[in-house]
């Protein structure tokens, strides 16, 4: 089975566009957690307003694992579901049909959440 990251992007009149992406070697495709504060009095402060994006978010696609010298692969320690910390300098963001999704190595995961 292999472990691709597969969505509906969107509905429209000639049907379902699924998207396919695989991360390569040590890479992982991250959907960060979006999350809104609300002030005391009620009102919402979207993350875009804040200015700094979440650290937190879940594992959606993991590549092979990171090759060492030897040409041995070393398997990935986070897997497809995990809610992880990740550092926010290290990420690459990209956009895929309106949704942000992050891909960095699994060496800049800081911590699986349990």
């Amino acid at each position: 089975m292999k472990n691709i990251f597969s969505k509906i992007i969107s509905n429209n009149k000639k049907g379902v566009i699924m998207q396919k992406i695989q991360p390569l070697k040590d890479k992982i495709l991250i959907r960060p957690k979006k999350e809104e504060k609300t002030t005391a009095s009620g009102i919402v402060i979207p993350e875009t307003v804040e200015g700094e994006k979440p650290q937190e978010g879940e594992v959606i696609a993991v590549g092979t694992g990171r090759t060492i010298n030897d040409g041995k692969i070393i398997p990935l320690e986070v897997k497809v579901g995990d809610k992880v910390l990740f550092s926010k300098y290290a990420l690459q963001e990209i956009k895929i049909d309106g949704e942000e999704l992050n891909i960095l190595s699994e060496s800049d995961v800081l911590a699986i959440i349990k």
